[in-house]
Order: C-alpha cells, then structure tokens, then sequence
C-alpha cells in the first residue's frame, strides 16, 4: 500500500465548484490516473461534500470517511505538529515557504509512528461505539 499526500495553496475562499475545477481537476485528477486502482480520501470539508463534488467524484473510488474524525486521520496528527512550529508569518509567500519546509524536513519515523497507530485506532474507535477516542488529542510525535 502507497499513501500519499500534497497540497496546493488557493488564493480565494474553496467552494465546492473551485475545490472541483482548481483543486482536483488541476491536482488530483492527473495524480491519481497514474496511480491504477487508488482510492481517494478526504477529510469531508465542506467543499468536498459539496453537491459538485460528488457528482464529479461520482466515477472516483473514494474511501468513504466518517465527518469530524481526527482520531482515524493521523494527518490531522500531522498539521497539528506543524501549526506548533509555524512562526508567524506576515504573508502568504512568507506563510508558503514555511509550510514548506517544514514539510519537507518533518521526520519520516513520525510519519511512520502514526501510520502504525492505525489498527490500534480502528479498534478504539470500535470500542467507543464510533464515539471519540484516545486518539482525538493524542500526539504520537517524540
């Protein structure tokens, strides 16, 4: 299995018609057609369940994804981390360039700590009844 992961910066607010035409025509799309048999996933931000969105993601295998569930989405774990390191920034290009790096020198044994929390979730999730978890405010970073 590949996970992967990108992001784009937007310069407007994303409605579900831009997410649709800037976002994943743009972005997605291309990447996943060369990924034969991948399955999307995301986070159901309001303009990913926008109407536009799912009639466009109609013919895309999508991992469906419960709302509101930081728990069993060890990327929001990920954020998380980076928002605490963030400095302030006074611009988008300034604000860009500091995602950026960050991102590119975030420890790949974190990335891989988190992923392999991931059974262990799932069956605390099951165990909560689909309720919260541990897992919501835990931080698997060292």
């Amino acid at each position: 299995m590949q996970v992967s992961s990108f992001a784009t910066t937007v310069p407007e607010k994303v409605t579900g018609q831009r997410y649709v035409d800037d976002i994943f025509r743009l972005q997605v799309e291309p990447f996943l057609n060369g990924l034969p048999g991948a399955i999307f996933q995301q986070n159901n931000a309001h303009p990913h369940t926008s109407q536009a969105a799912q009639d466009f993601l109609r013919h895309v295998q999508t991992l469906p994804w419960p709302a509101l569930s930081p728990d069993l989405s060890p990327i929001e774990h990920v954020w998380d981390q980076l928002k605490r390191q963030m400095q302030l920034c006074h611009s988008v290009h300034d604000l860009e360039v500091a995602v950026q790096d960050l991102w590119v020198h975030l420890p790949q044994d974190n990335i891989r700590r988190l992923i392999n929390t991931m059974p262990d979730r799932f069956v605390a999730c099951i165990a909560a009844g689909g309720g919260p978890t541990r897992y919501r405010s835990c931080t698997v970073f060292v």
